[in-house]
C-alpha cells in the first residue's frame, strides 16, 4: 500500500463540549514513528438559501476566534451521529426563519485537513417560505440578502473568508449556471 499512516497509539488530551483533542502516534510508510495532534469535531452543515429573486440569505455574526463580524451562510454544528440533512433543515429554520420546497445536497467540505476531523455538508435550499427565526439562547446574528452573482464576486474578492461559505456559494453558482 502507498500513501498511508498507521495509528499505533492514541492519548486523549481534552474532552470539551464541542471538540475533543487527542495525541496519536502513527507509523509512516517508511517505518518512521511520528506524533499527530487531532481535533475531533462532530461535523457541521451549511445552507445556501436562494430566494425566487436570486438572493442568498446570509448571516452576519461575531466570530470569537477572529474577534470580528463575519458574513457567512446559515450553518450549524452536528451532534455526533446526527443526520446532516435533518440538521440542515433545522438550521435553515432556526437562523433565517425559512423552510424550503427543495433541499439539494452539494457535497462535503473538509475545512482543515491537517489536524481537524470536521466535515461540513452543504445544501442548496430553494422554494423558500418564511416564518420567524428560532435562534439558540447564545446565538446573535443578522440576516441579510445578497444577489448570488454578488456573493460569487465577494468570494473572488476575498470578502467572504469563511471556507464553507466560499465552497457552497461557488458550488451552488455552478449548478445554477452562474459565473
Amino acid at each position: 500500500m502507498h500513501l498511508f499512516e498507521k495509528t499505533i497509539g492514541s492519548e486523549p488530551v481534552f474532552d470539551g463540549k464541542i471538540i475533543k483533542v487527542k495525541k496519536d502516534r502513527a507509523e509512516l510508510e517508511n517505518g518512521e514513528i511520528v506524533n499527530r495532534e487531532l481535533v475531533i469535531h462532530p461535523g457541521g452543515v451549511c445552507i445556501v438559501p436562494l430566494t425566487d429573486q436570486g438572493e442568498i440569505l446570509m448571516v452576519k455574526q461575531f466570530r470569537y476566534p477572529f474577534q470580528t463580524v463575519l458574513t457567512e451562510l446559515p450553518a450549524g454544528k452536528l451532534e455526533f451521529g446526527e443526520d446532516h440533512r435533518e440538521a440542515g433543515l433545522r438550521e435553515l429554520k432556526e437562523e433565517t426563519g425559512a423552510e424550503c420546497e427543495k433541499f439539494e445536497y452539494l457535497g462535503v467540505c473538509y475545512p482543515s485537513v491537517a489536524y481537524l476531523s470536521e466535515k461540513i455538508h452543504m445544501y442548496l435550499a430553494t422554494g423558500l417560505s418564511f416564518d420567524k427565526q428560532h435562534l439558540d439562547e447564545d446565538e446573535f446574528l443578522d440576516v441579510i440578502k445578497v444577489k448570488i452573482e454578488d456573493a460569487v464576486e465577494m468570494v473572488m474578492n476575498n470578502e467572504l473568508p469563511d471556507a464553507k461559505t466560499q465552497c457552497a456559494i461557488l458550488k451552488a453558482a455552478r449548478i445554477l449556471g452562474i459565473k
